[in-house]
């Protein structure tokens, strides 16, 4: 199935929930309401011509300018064609609904954007920090991030 069947496919069943998409680069990629995206993920996963069985990965970016986001690459073992979903949210109301009911894979995944980018991950079954300490201040992959000099008294080498 190409990337513009895809779209047309998630365009027909979510209407507005999926809102842009870019389907002549060389990822296709689409995005999608980050309210929305495990009922989204689950039709991707569960419709016979979808098929999205295998969630290859799965990112945070800081976009900068006050938005954040998360990347989803999709493959489907069975028909053998991918996309590549996005979701977006701001720095104010940095919230993106879980997909690791769907994908179990994307439970540590979702832990590590929320740690490093902040963004709350609703529905989440563990959302704690996965790669700082739970008294970590800030987000490091933030782009205004600044390092702090001192943790407990110990100096940060950076």
């Amino acid at each position: 199935m190409t990337a513009e069947e895809i779209y047309n496919n998630l365009k027909a069943k979510f209407g507005d929930a999926i809102v842009e998409a870019k389907l002549d680069a060389l990822q296709p990629w689409i995005v999608v309401d980050p309210n929305r995206t495990k009922e989204i993920a689950l039709f991707l996963r569960d419709e016979p011509a979808l098929q999205f069985d295998s969630m290859m990965c799965l990112s945070g970016v800081d976009y900068n300018g006050g938005k954040l986001g998360i990347v989803y690459h999709l493959f489907s073992m069975v028909h053998k064609h991918k996309i590549v979903l996005k979701a977006h949210c701001t720095k104010e109301n940095p919230h993106i609904q879980s997909v690791s009911s769907v994908w179990g894979t994307a439970n540590w995944h979702e832990r590590e954007v929320f740690d490093m980018y902040g963004v709350v991950i609703d529905e989440h079954p563990d959302l704690r920090r996965i790669l700082l300490p739970y008294d970590w201040e800030g987000h490091p992959l933030r782009k205004d991030y600044k390092v702090p000099e001192f943790y407990n008294g110990m100096k940060v080498p950076y």
